[in-house]
């Protein structure tokens, strides 16, 4: 059983943003690595602070702001941006 991704409509329209190479490369980490693990957590990182409850994972120069949903197995991403302005 797979983990169900889904991106808010802030992520959504970041990958938009991004030139088709990029979000290319980002939907199919989330395919093909992040949604058929048992755990999600095996390849991202916790965020610290006031992201705290937050995990992150890296796409190249990207980083993927996620939230873990273990009650609904769903890994729904907050945030995508380049790795110096993702965590402002």
């Amino acid at each position: 059983m797979g983990w169900q991704i889904e991106l808010t409509d802030t992520a959504r329209k970041q990958l938009k943003k991004l030139g088709h190479a990029e979000a290319k490369r980002i939907r199919d980490y989330l395919r093909e690595r992040v949604e058929p693990l048992a755990d999600p957590r095996q390849l991202g990182k916790p965020l610290q602070g006031q992201l705290g409850t937050l995990w992150r994972y890296r796409v190249g120069d990207y980083r993927l702001v996620a939230q873990v949903e273990d009650e609904r197995v769903r890994v729904l991403i907050v945030r995508i941006g380049h790795r110096k302005d993702v965590y402002r």
